[in-house]
């Protein structure tokens, strides 16, 4: 397992008040819930921002703890009152990440948990340069092709899709601050808990690489 640390983004100053925005963005397989989920566990006190979207919901799905389901007409008004962070039409259907949420907690003091793809992190860094942004790459592209196939959840088309999809996603990792593999997710864990506590303890956590 390695962390790298690109710091591409300039790290928020000594003594900043307010709370920092964690990114997170993996190719699908690559185990980005699992970690988000380990964080949130190890930082209660930490927000995760829920995206909203104009699909209905799906059998098993409930409103403000998968997504935050509301109407169109209600996301276009957002749209033309700047109320997105970011957004993004898929299929037909809206979705998008609070602004005000996101504001609202920063200037509490709250770290807030933001679970999205690269295309809305560069989105996102727009708004809120200072992010922190983390990918979460696989071992390699056959670890997660085996992966993706041992869930025996999709179809072989649908995972060649993913597999594509990862080529892209995993091309951007280096316009992250911080690549984490998950090659064990043990490893992979502790690391990210580690990560998280060094931007709590030193607003500027060392640039070193550790490869292992």
């Amino acid at each position: 397992m390695s962390i790298v640390s690109n710091q591409l983004e300039t790290p928020p100053e000594s003594g900043h008040p307010e709370g920092r925005l964690f990114i997170f963005s993996a190719p699908s397989g690559a185990g980005k819930s699992t970690l988000c989920m380990a964080a949130r566990r190890h930082f209660p006190d930490m927000l995760y921002s829920i995206s909203h979207t104009t699909r209905p919901p799906r059998d098993g799905e409930t409103d403000g703890k998968d997504y935050h389901f509301i109407t169109v007409e209600a996301f276009i008004q957002k749209i033309e009152s700047n109320g997105w962070a970011e957004w993004a039409q898929v299929h037909g259907n809206y979705y998008g990440t609070s602004a005000e949420f996101i504001d609202a907690g920063i200037h509490a003091g709250k770290d807030i948990l933001l679970d999205i793809d690269v295309q809305g992190t560069f989105k996102i860094l727009k708004r809120y340069p200072d992010s922190v942004t983390v990918f979460i790459m696989p071992p390699s592209l056959d670890v997660l092709r085996q992966r993706l196939e041992s869930r025996g959840t999709d179809r072989q088309d649908v995972i060649e899709i993913r597999m594509k999809n990862a080529c892209h996603e995993m091309a951007e990792a280096h316009r992250y601050r911080h690549t984490i593999v998950n090659d064990n997710l043990e490893t992979a864990v502790s690391e990210l808990i580690s990560l998280i506590e060094r931007y709590h303890q030193n607003p500027h956590p060392s640039s070193s690489r550790r490869v292992s």
